[in-house]
């Protein structure tokens, strides 16, 4: 059978399309007899309303959008899970799509969230994005986006992210307090504000908190980057501890700690920023920064909401981060 559209029902009633619609809203100006047998035939006829036709006609649905490059990764998984939790309550549905890292693949999914008239769209940018003018080119309906986590340089953009700053200097002064003076730091793709920010804020506190300590600099893309990274830098010079700027480089440092039977901490000791659950993976387990994908999500979304309701105003939250003593330094 096909499906009962809204125009068949007007048929079968004998009523304008326009009375049957106002009928299923319960327009108070359709009488109560009207109102009550438009229902009656919708129900029986199973009558489904087209969604799409809708988003059409109001330029708006009640579907979200986020976009990240990987669901391969903790934080992403956290602050997805929470993102769904708030998207239920208020009634919304979520929509997620990956990049896979590439920047063709992040301009697909934009205009496939244009097409379906999403709400609002969340996203993470891939490590190649450079240029966000894309990014607001929607015509007459702009789609409210908030950036998060992995987010473009750009001020003139709603951004919600870990605070990088505050994150790289606790785990700088806690390389500190631990007397470590010849520190490695491995760091993710240069070219990103992430990277830029915990670099800086990094470098910079241990400079101001001891004169003498020492800090090899390295930045690795990929977990087997950050492998080749410490696989070639222990083989000539073995550090007090290495600092890992993410779970990824983590992952990868550790990879290559263990190859090199190096005890923890013994030999060297590790310190990360993380989501939280890739250093509960060794042991010791790790010392590590969090920044949580779960409180990201709560802020991102309170931000999008204001943003539908009309609030659009440019800026930058910050998420604070604490630090989770493990027994690694």
């Amino acid at each position: 059978m096909p499906d009962i559209t809204l125009k068949r029902l007007a048929e079968m009633l004998n009523l304008s399309i326009s009375t049957v619609s106002r009928a299923l809203k319960d327009h108070p100006d359709i009488s109560k007899e009207t109102r009550q047998k438009v229902k009656e035939l919708a129900a029986v006829a199973e009558y489904e309303p087209n969604t799409y036709a809708i988003n059409l006609r109001t330029n708006q649905s009640k579907e979200l959008a986020v976009i990240i490059p990987t669901i391969a990764n903790d934080f992403y998984q956290s602050f997805i899970s929470s993102l769904e939790e708030e998207v239920r309550l208020y009634g919304y549905s979520l929509m997620m799509l990956q990049s896979g890292d590439d920047p063709l693949i992040e301009q697909q999914n934009l205009k496939r969230c244009r097409q379906g008239r999403v709400s609002g769209i969340f996203i993470s940018v891939t490590t190649k994005t450079t240029d966000i003018g894309n990014f607001y080119k929607q015509g007459d309906h702009p789609i409210p986006i908030v950036f998060f986590d992995k987010v473009p340089a750009a001020e003139s953009c709603i951004k919600i992210c870990v605070d990088d700053v505050m994150a790289a200097a606790i785990a700088a002064k806690t390389l500190i307090a631990k007397n470590k003076l010849n520190i490695l730091g491995v760091f993710g793709n240069e070219e990103l504000s992430i990277t830029k920010k915990r670099l800086s804020a990094f470098t910079e506190t241990l400079r101001v908190a001891n004169a003498e300590v020492r800090l090899a600099i390295y930045h690795a893309g990929s977990i087997n980057e950050s492998f080749e990274v410490v696989m070639s830098k222990l083989a000539r010079q073995q550090p007090d501890a290495i600092f890992c700027m993410s779970d990824e480089i983590l992952i990868g440092v550790m990879k290559a700690v263990q190859t090199l039977q190096l005890r923890v901490p013994d030999d060297v000791g590790i310190i990360a920023i993380s989501e939280g659950q890739v250093p509960t993976f060794y042991y010791p387990q790790i010392t590590y920064i969090e920044t949580s994908g779960f409180k990201l999500a709560k802020s991102a979304f309170v931000k999008m909401m204001a943003c539908i309701a009309g609030n659009t105003g440019t800026h930058e939250i910050k998420i604070n981060s604490t630090l989770v003593e493990g027994g690694s330094l």
